[in-house]
């Protein structure tokens, strides 16, 4: 699992992400990583959480302020390009929830 920040008090949203890639994942590394890269500079953009199973599949989910940082990055131009070539090319399925975090609660051994 990767991460990449802490996480704030609610509520916040969770942008969740399940994908199957195809056999043709020719660009799709760079255009993952231009992604990342752009994402994270969006206003209301809090971090990221992904896995990938043994089968291939990824699990993301990404984490923002409110739901109008949410729309901002689905409209963006080159987000907008990745999305097009993913339907087209890297995916095979994907599916997208969007959840609000009411109240979150952790614990660690550490």
């Amino acid at each position: 699992m990767t991460t990449s920040f802490v996480r704030p008090e609610p509520p916040y949203y969770a942008v969740i992400i399940t994908t199957r890639p195809t056999a043709d994942l020719e660009g799709y590394a760079a255009m993952s990583e231009r992604m990342a890269e752009l994402g994270e500079a969006q206003p209301g953009y809090l971090g990221r959480e992904s896995l990938t199973g043994e089968d291939g599949r990824d699990l993301v989910v990404i984490y923002y302020a409110d739901e109008a940082s949410i729309a901002a990055w689905k409209a963006h131009p080159e987000h907008l390009e990745a999305q097009r070539l993913g339907r087209e090319r890297w995916y095979a399925s994907y599916s997208i929830e969007v959840a609000r975090v009411e109240r979150a609660y952790s614990f660690s051994r550490d």
